[in-house]
Order: structure tokens, then C-alpha cells, then sequence
């Protein structure tokens, strides 16, 4: 019932921004012509408002997870108009503020101390507000300038209803769509569910800005604050207050004579060091969240900020998706058609070369033209809707993934409409690969699970030799252990208890009716016919059989 009146509600402010014009050709666009009538005319204001405009005010009003879609989607300005990216863009940190006051109450209950004891001074007024938290400036008291992050206030709560929302409606996709067990809608709502829930949890996010400054201590290229761990805690942050030129601020960066090129060049190197190199990646990297240095002009560095959301994968999925890169960077579509396959992304019953004949339709053409022209989003947004008619599974820890790589390319192309990524990128991921895979690396790794293998070490000998003297003897065995399995065993092992206890106890009592037949009631035992014994046992027996059933 709640996730009904959330749709209503979502249905309701649509119609109230006058952005049903906008799905119009869409599945909803059915229902909103039925709920038109029961919804207010706009508001002058909000009529004289331009189509952006209503579109930011609408996702604000519908809060955080709809807020994010915004973001995303202004950092992506080959896809959205202009005007509609401009005014999204105002959404990765100028979403209305609460109250100031109310902040610094929750700073106070988060830290367990007044806001004097805490810090020299404490501005009620945000610099930023985003969907889940604000951002007040303050000092320490040794003079240190930091900015406080806060949670705003039962975000939480409203999240959960979003959740319950987007739960609802993967279930019933899982019912009623065709490829449910491809598009696993549910295993990406929890991917959503585990992303939110790591940021409203500042404590995590500090943690997760500490490891990235450690990683990228000293580099030239990006540069990561300093939590305060002091002044931090599950809903409140403190971080070194840091100065920067947003990276979409094109003037801003202009006039300080920043190196756009060498920038964007940058900034693609950046991430696939920290996806292939590291393993951790800042997943929420639209340009609210990235800054430039405006002290370096000729080698130029990027700023983080806003750590809620990192990204890591297995070392499968680390291996398969480098792989997939390289082949695509080298046009070998037959490899990239096998990797899908390999990696389990697609099942093994595909045809490779009917794969590889797809893949290649998809990517061809693109490789016609310039490489600067050639947007990498695009592409694997093209070669996902192939792969899809070939029993694509959707793999939701890729998701964080895809939304990145989004991203970057979209600050990529803002800075250097001309940067040739695949050129910027295919080197970076070469070098990697080479060090990952250099005897060095696989030194070093076996060096690490010594201690393990030396532990199983003294039971190797009588392993290997149970092995063979199975081989011998032909008695080689496969153990298979299933949950399912080990339940349907004990199962079984209970009924055949209860079939022997009730065979005995019948067994028992035709014995006793026997006795009883011959008219001699058969021996006695203190001073009872044995019939009565045999009988009284038979009874128990079968009260014993039914316990046991029970």
C-alpha cells in the first residue's frame, strides 16, 4: 500500500511540473493522461518556468534517489539537451538546504560534545547541500579550516520508502517480464539499497576518503582531503577544507589558465588506475564532486570530495573487464565475444561466431570514423542492447561501473571535446595489466599466501596419497555437498526410523494377539502373561515411533 501512494506521488508531482510532455511515447503515458483530472493546474511561477527548470524542481521534490538520476544524467550532455544539463547540473550541490540550526543540533548528537568544545567556529550557513547531506564551513581549535558534513534530517526514512518502491516494482517485473532471470531486477535494486545505505553512513565515508588519500598520496594527479577522525562519526564528518574550480566551470578554469587538454587527459588516466591499478574508485564522479586545483596551471590535478560512494570488484570480474577493454580497443570482437561467454556473463550455449558476428555489426562502424569522435558510452551502450538478445545476464556489480565510466567520459569530453580516450586509455590499461601479471606481482602474491600453504602442507602427503590409492583400486569418489542434498538425506534417514519402529511395534503386537488366540496366554512373567508384556511393549514402541515422527 505505501509503494502505491509513493507512485501516486511520483505520478501527482510529474503532473504538477507539466513534465508528462516528456513521456510521452512511453508505457506511462497511458496512466498520466488518466490522473490528469485530478490534479491541479501549474502555478503560474511554475508554468513560466523552462522545461529544465521543472524537471530539477521535480526530481528535488522526489528526493535522493531521484536527485541522483539527475546528476548522472547532466554529466551525459551528448544525450540531454543543453538547457535540460545546465539546470541538472545545479543538482549536485545546490538542492534546498534545511535549517542551519537543526544541522548543527545533529552535529552536536552526532559527536556526543557541544559545538565550543568541538570547534573555534561553526557557520550555520551551508556552502553546499546535496540530496542526503549539507556542508557547513568551521574551524578547529588549532586554527585548521575544515567543513562539517551532516545527514539531513530522516533521509533514512525516506530512502526506505523509495527502496520499498523500486522492490515493488522489480518484483513485478521479475513476474511478469520475459527476461526477469537476465535483467535480475531485484539483485539491482539491493545493489541501489547497499549504495544508499554506504552513504548515510559518514563513518564509511571517511573511511572510504582515507583509503583513497593513502593510495594517491603525493600524486600530481589527484588530490584527497584529510578526515579529521576526531570530529567524525556515523552522522556527522569533518574534513580538511579544500579551494577548487568545479571541473564543468569552463570559464573558471579558462581564467585561471588551466590546461584543459592535459586535464582531461588526466582525468581518464585517473580512473583506470584506480579501477584496474587499485581496485577502489570514486563511483560518484560528476563534476560536483570533482575539482581542479586552480594553483596548477601547466600540470594541472584534480580534487575529490563526497566519498559516499566507492567501487570495487572480484578479481574475476577485475580480469574479464580489462580484457573486454583491450579487445575493444583493439577491435578483436571474436576475444570479446569469448570473455562474455568465459566470464559467465552469457550463457555457454551461445554460439561464439554468431556472438562475434554481432559484436562486430555493433562496433564496426564507430571504428569508421575518428576515434576522437567516438563516444565509449555509446558504444557499450549499443553492444548491452546486443547482447541482451543473446541471453545477456545482467551483472548489477557493474552497475557503480558503467554510471562511472559514464561520468568520467562525460567531464572527459566537457574539458577536451576532442580527447581521444580510447588513445589516453589503451596505454594506461596496458601498463597495468603488465605489472599485474609480472612475475614480480605473482611473487609477490604467492609470497603473501605462504603461511596458508605452509599450513596445509604436512596433509598434502596423505592426500595425494589416498588419491592414488583410489585410482588404483578404482574407487576414486566424488563428494558433493548441497544443503538441499544433506536436508533430502536427513529425510530420508527419519523416515526410515520411523518405518522400522512401526514394523517392530506392529510386529510386537501381532505377537501379543497371537499368545492371546492360542487361549494359553503363553508364559508369565511376575505373575503377567507374557501376551500382556509383549503387548505393553508394542504400545510403547509405537507411542515412541510417533514421537519420533513429530
Amino acid at each position: 500500500m505505501k509503494s502505491l501512494r509513493r507512485a501516486l506521488r511520483i505520478g501527482r508531482v510529474l503532473l504538477r511540473h507539466r513534465l508528462d510532455a516528456l513521456l510521452d511515447g512511453t508505457p506511462a503515458e497511458r496512466w498520466l493522461k488518466l490522473m490528469r483530472p485530478f490534479v491541479p493546474r501549474a502555478s503560474r511561477e511554475v508554468a513560466a518556468l523552462s522545461r529544465g527548470a521543472r524537471l530539477r524542481l521535480c526530481l528535488q521534490e522526489l528526493g535522493p534517489i531521484f536527485v541522483k538520476f539527475g546528476q548522472i544524467l547532466s554529466t551525459r550532455r551528448d544525450l540531454v539537451p543543453p538547457d535540460i544539463a545546465d539546470e541538472l547540473a545545479l543538482l549536485q550541490d545546490q538542492v534546498a538546504p534545511f535549517d542551519g540550526h537543526a544541522a548543527r543540533a545533529r552535529v552536536e548528537q552526532a559527536l556526543g560534545r557541544s559545538i565550543e568544545e568541538a570547534y573555534a567556529r561553526f557557520d550555520v550557513t551551508p556552502l553546499a547541500s546535496a540530496s542526503i547531506a549539507q556542508v557547513h564551513p568551521a574551524t578547529l581549535h588549532d586554527g585548521r579550516e575544515v567543513v562539517v558534513k551532516v545527514l539531513r534530517p530522516d533521509i533514512r526514512k525516506q530512502i526506505d520508502g523509495d527502496i520499498a518502491l523500486l522492490d515493488s516494482l522489480a518484483l513485478l517485473v521479475e513476474r511478469t517480464h520475459p527476461a526477469a532471470d537476465k535483467i535480475r531486477p531485484r539483485e539491482v535494486v539491493a545493489e541501489i539499497r547497499n549504495t544508499l545505505a554506504a552513504e548515510t553512513d559518514l563513518q564509511r565515508e571517511a573511511a572510504n576518503a582515507s583509503v583513497l588519500r593513502r593510495h594517491w598520496k603525493d600524486s600530481p594527479d589527484l588530490y584527497v582531503p584529510e578526515v579529521i577522525w576526531s570530529h567524525t562519526a556515523e552522522n556527522a564528518m569533518t574534513m580538511e577544507r579544500v579551494h577548487g574550480i568545479r571541473s564543468d566551470d569552463i570559464a573558471a578554469l579558462d581564467a585561471a589558465g588551466i590546461d584543459r587538454k592535459a586535464l582531461a587527459a588526466k582525468g581518464v588516466r585517473v580512473f583506470y588506475t584506480q579501477v584496474f591499478r587499485d581496485n577502489f574508485f570514486h563511483a560518484d564522479a560528476h563534476a560536483g564532486n570533482i575539482w581542479v586545483d586552480p594553483q596548477r596551471a601547466t600540470d594541472p590535478r584534480f580534487i575529490a570530495v563526497d566519498f559516499g560512494i566507492v567501487g570495487q570488484l572480484s578479481s574475476e570480474d577485475q580480469y574479464y573487464l580489462a580484457e573486454n577493454f583491450m579487445a575493444i580497443f583493439n577491435q578483436d570482437y571474436r576475444r570479446i565475444a569469448e570473455l562474455h561467454v568465459e566470464a559467465g556473463w552469457m550463457p555457454a550455449s551461445i554460439r561464439i561466431d554468431e556472438l562475434e558476428a554481432a559484436v562486430r555489426g555493433v562496433c564496426e562502424p564507430y571504428f569508421t570514423r575518428p576515434l576522437s569522435e567516438i563516444s565509449l558510452g555509446e558504444v557499450l551502450a549499443k553492444l548491452f542492447r546486443t547482447a541482451q538478445r543473446y541471453q545477456l545476464t545482467l551483472q548489477p556489480q557493474l552497475i557503480l561501473l558503467q554510471k562511472t565510466l559514464l561520468n568520467i567520459e562525460g567531464i572527459g569530453r566537457q574539458l577536451d571535446p576532442k580527447i581521444d580516450i580510447w588513445a589516453v586509455a589503451k596505454p594506461v590499461l596496458g601498463r597495468i595489466l603488465v605489472q599485474r601479471y609480472s612475475p614480480r606481482r605473482l611473487f609477490g602474491e604467492f609470497r603473501k599466501r605462504l603461511p596458508e600453504l605452509i599450513t596445509h602442507a604436512p596433509d598434502m602427503p596423505r592426500l595425494l596419497h589416498a588419491w592414488l590409492d583410489q585410482q588404483v583400486h578404482g574407487e576414486h569418489r566424488i563428494l558433493m555437498r548441497s544443503e538441499d542434498i544433506s536436508a533430502l538425506t536427513r529425510d530420508l534417514h527419519r523416515m526410515q526410523r520411523r518405518m522400522i519402529a512401526a514394523v517392530i511395534g506392529s510386529g510386537l503386537l501381532v505377537v501379543a494377539a497371537v499368545l492371546y488366540a492360542l487361549d494359553a496366554g503363553g508364559p508369565r512373567w511376575f505373575s503377567l502373561p507374557a501376551a500382556t508384556w509383549i503387548a505393553g511393549l508394542g504400545g510403547v514402541w509405537a507411542l515412541l515411533a510417533g514421537w519420533v515422527r513429530r
